[in-house]
């Protein structure tokens, strides 16, 4: 079988996640029909398959009645509109092709009131998951408010600089529903634009496998539309007992400790059980279609039932899987959300402060070692055993001294709420001397003036300052950004 990129895997609903471990010739399948130029022929079946749709249009007056009319405004006599929409067009599609995504720009631009009204007819009867707008005059201003205020679907809006007066953009600058860029041929904003709605849409898609209690069950998450498929916590224990120490149990336990920086508990025989925690947490994944997974851990580590999936849980954010621990929802929810969004595994701790330095402490018994990206180095880690129970193979991941991050954490509710903070690590602690989990780190805090203010707890820690962009999702998903 033709093995997927671990950002391929982070990108796939579930319904195309078993067909892709079914075999060579399911892959095969899959390939052709995830080719969204070549394949659908138009957005409903795009949608159809799981795929986000955006419709787009570029609106402005023709050069030619620009010269007749011997007067020509914001952008001026030398904007050459005709030829920015073949450049920009050209740059979409390659966007279009790297998300994996449709997004369908009408050729003709839009300028007069009927070919605006047909446009917002046309979107009203076949909604798609965003719009794009393009105004290349001051004057179509009027239409891009209205096409927003009559769909109410997230909009991206691109006015490269020249074009709008500070009247026009604060009309739509922080309204819900909108992310406006006004930047000069800013392609790359409208990318990370573009993204966040493939973003929702893959989260409406996406299904969560939660191993908790003894029941088993189905719900949604409102708002996101994800789907939650509940199964007992017992599911885990038989799964694992059910895994050998075969060639890739082995194969996996080795490269854990060859890329440990030391090993200061655990035993061999106790890295080999902690490998074969991840392939359990992949059976269930494959079996029941999920794109992340989360677990009430703490209770089977206590009774013993199973040792820590800590190790299994590292390996799976670092493929961008999100892997929640102790069964929290909203902490998964924001795992799957940044990893979807940036590309960057996180970080799932418990919050706490140093307040002499006024600096936050946050720190668990697993994260992502692959803090930078999936495709990029590792950082190092220290393998030691569960902090609070004292058995089995947890990592110390070890942050960078300097490194930008980003804090956040989704609370899912009406409306839905964003915590938002973005820092600089300081540190990170042995333990002892210090107690508490054993990843931890220090970082400062930008937006607050006393870090013992930070809200939330399980918050996810990533590299990278991405909360400017994180609020800019959030204005265009009507999310209540908290600081």
């Amino acid at each position: 079988m033709k093995r997927l990129k671990s950002s391929q895997w982070a990108k796939m609903p579930r319904r195309s996640f078993l067909v892709a471990l079914g075999g060579a010739g399911a892959w095969m399948a899959l390939s052709s029909k995830c080719s969204p130029l070549a394949v659908w022929a138009d957005e409903g079946a795009a949608r159809q398959e799981g795929t986000a749709t955006v419709r787009g249009a570029f609106l402005y007056p023709s050069t030619e009645s620009l010269k007749r009319a011997g007067y020509y405004s914001w952008p001026g006599v030398g904007f050459d509109a005709e030829g920015r929409q073949r450049d920009y067009t050209r740059r979409i599609e390659a966007i279009e092709q790297k998300l994996g995504m449709r997004i369908a720009m009408n050729e003709q631009p839009l300028h007069d009131p009927s070919s605006v009204s047909r446009f917002i007819s046309g979107v009203k009867q076949q909604a798609p998951d965003g719009l794009l707008l393009m105004p290349f005059k001051k004057s179509e201003w009027e239409s891009v408010v209205k096409i927003v205020q009559e769909t109410q679907i997230p909009t991206v809006i691109l006015a490269t600089t020249g074009i709008l007066l500070n009247p026009h953009i604060n009309q739509l600058h922080r309204e819900p529903g909108v992310y406006l860029i006004c930047s000069l041929d800013d392609l790359a904003a409208v990318e990370y634009g573009m993204n966040t709605i493939r973003t929702m849409r893959w989260m409406r898609d996406a299904r969560i496998v939660s191993l908790v209690g003894s029941r088993t069950g189905e719900r949604i998450v409102e708002g996101l539309g994800t789907q939650i498929r509940v199964l007992p916590r017992a599911r885990f224990a038989e799964e694992y007992k059910r895994t050998d120490a075969g060639p890739e149990v082995q194969r996996l336990a080795r490269s854990y400790l060859k890329r440990a920086k030391r090993v200061v508990e655990p035993s061999r025989p106790e890295v080999l059980e902690a490998a074969k925690t991840y392939f359990a947490c992949k059976r269930i994944l494959e079996t029941e279609g999920g794109d992340a997974m989360m677990m009430e851990c703490l209770g089977g580590i206590r009774e013993r039932k199973f040792p820590p999936p800590c190790m299994g849980f590292m390996s799976l954010r670092d493929e961008g899987i999100a892997a929640g621990c102790q069964n929290d929802l909203n902490a998964t929810l924001t795992m799957m959300l940044l990893q979807e969004l940036f590309d960057r595994p996180g970080f799932q701790q418990n919050a706490s402060a140093e307040t002499e330095h006024n600096h936050y402490f946050g720190a668990h018994c697993t994260s992502a070692s692959r803090l930078r990206g999936t495709t990029k180095p590792p950082e190092p880690y220290i393998l030691r055993n569960h902090a609070e129970s004292g058995i089995g193979v947890v990592p110390q991941v070890l942050w960078r001294k300097g490194q930008e991050v980003t804090m956040a954490h989704y609370v899912a509710g009406k409306p839905p709420q964003m915590i938002v903070y973005s820092g600089e690590v300081v540190r990170c602690y042995d333990t002892p001397p210090a107690g508490g989990c054993r990843t931890n780190v220090e970082i400062t805090i930008n937006e607050l003036e006393d870090v013992c203010d930070v809200k939330g707890m399980h918050q996810t820690i990533i590299y990278g300052d991405y909360a400017r962009q994180l609020r800019a999702f959030c204005q265009l998903y009507g999310i209540e950004v908290v600081t």
